[in-house]
């Protein structure tokens, strides 16, 4: 018996010397991303982070980005973008002209990557403080040929499948030219308006709407408060509860006026408050796991620099214009699948890479 015993074992070890245990990853399973959020630091070039980070006692949400690459901002008519054709680069993946909202260089639509989302079942949002007609959010849920259509912009949403809203504009929607309203026909397609942030999030409704201002709401140093990081907060468990998944688009809007109107203080003050929303959507993230975060501009405004000033941890603001430039702009990216967008590449790629974190492309 006690030989048979050893045989055994003798044959059993022969065995699994020839066919050895597969190896165990201790690397954690890649999860596929569920989620993106798309943030759009309008006008906001490498300086005006750079000054927003000294304001800001030298810190930066911002910082906490896994991967940076650069975008190269041209238009398919200039080498200086507008808003438009860079939020239509973002929405479509394809160059246009300067003024085009959704649409290519001949005018025709092209679905945007939130439609695409919508009619893929995902959960969508908008946050922006300037009106939700301008050109950055309406590039992502209409169509038109100028960027200065707000009420056609405004009618595109009756068939857009957006989910969720907080914005400016109001008087697009509910006091047009003609005295007309659309609102009601807003309504129709499911949508709730409400008055406050708590009205928002105390919601059951799937399609809601939040106007902050009955046109462009204030800066946020004359006392807008801190509505984008708030309004941010409120919508993430909305689209969260979405089971597909959601697209989310958020727009530090004002950098971008600081910019033209040459003033320093502005550009730092709307660079904080975009930061802070950040820091609520980099906290979602890493919670989550499955989400993708993409920060990022259209385009530098004024042709800020950081020069010597007398006090040595202080600097002396200049500008070049009141206008846009050509230069680069900095993409930072976080969580699932931020790794694609390290490099240096054009604005239109940044739609094809978020396609393809879904699995669409």
């Amino acid at each position: 018996m006690y030989l048979a015993k050893r045989i055994l074992m003798l044959l059993l070890v022969i065995v699994a010397s020839c066919n050895p245990p597969k190896e165990v990853s201790t690397q954690p399973e890649k999860k596929a991303v569920k989620n993106v959020i798309f943030m759009v630091g309008d006008g906001m070039g490498l300086t005006q982070a750079t000054a927003g980070l000294v304001a800001n006692d030298f810190k930066l949400n911002l910082e906490r980005v896994q991967y940076v690459g650069l975008s190269k901002t041209f238009s398919s008519d200039a080498l200086i973008t507008d808003s438009a054709a860079g939020a239509t680069a973002f929405s479509i993946g394809e160059k246009s002209y300067n003024g085009a909202i959704g649409v290519m260089p001949d005018s025709t639509s092209r679905e945007t990557i939130l439609e695409t989302a919508g009619a893929k079942g995902l959960a969508t949002g908008l946050v922006v403080v300037c009106t939700i007609t301008h050109a950055t959010p309406g590039s992502f849920y209409a169509h038109q040929p100028s960027r200065n259509m707000h009420e056609e912009i405004a009618s595109d949403m009756i068939d857009s499948p957006l989910n969720y809203f907080v914005g400016g504009g109001r008087k697009y929607f509910a006091t047009r030219k003609d005295s007309s309203s659309i609102l009601p026909a807003l309504e129709e397609k499911g949508f709730s308006f409400v008055e406050s942030l708590e009205a928002f999030k105390s919601s059951a409704s799937e399609k809601i709407g939040y106007f902050i201002a009955d046109g462009e709401p204030a800066p946020v140093a004359e006392g807008r408060g801190p509505i984008l990081s708030d309004a941010v907060e409120a919508m993430l468990p909305k689209l969260a509860s979405d089971p597909e998944g959601f697209f989310l688009v958020v727009e530090g809007s004002q950098i971008d006026w600081g910019g033209h109107s040459n003033d320093s203080d502005y550009i730092t003050s709307e660079m904080i408050d975009f930061d802070n929303a950040i820091g609520k959507v980099l906290d979602f993230a890493a919670k989550d796991g499955n989400t993708l975060v993409v920060i990022t501009a259209d385009h530098e405004t004024g042709g800020y620099s950081l020069t010597e000033s007398e006090d040595p941890w202080k600097f002396e603001p200049k500008f070049t214009t009141g206008h846009h430039t050509a230069t680069m702009v900095p993409v930072y990216a976080f969580g699932a699948g931020s790794e694609a967008f390290a490099g240096i590449y054009h604005n239109t790629e940044i739609y094809h890479k978020m396609m393809k974190a879904y699995g669409w492309k």
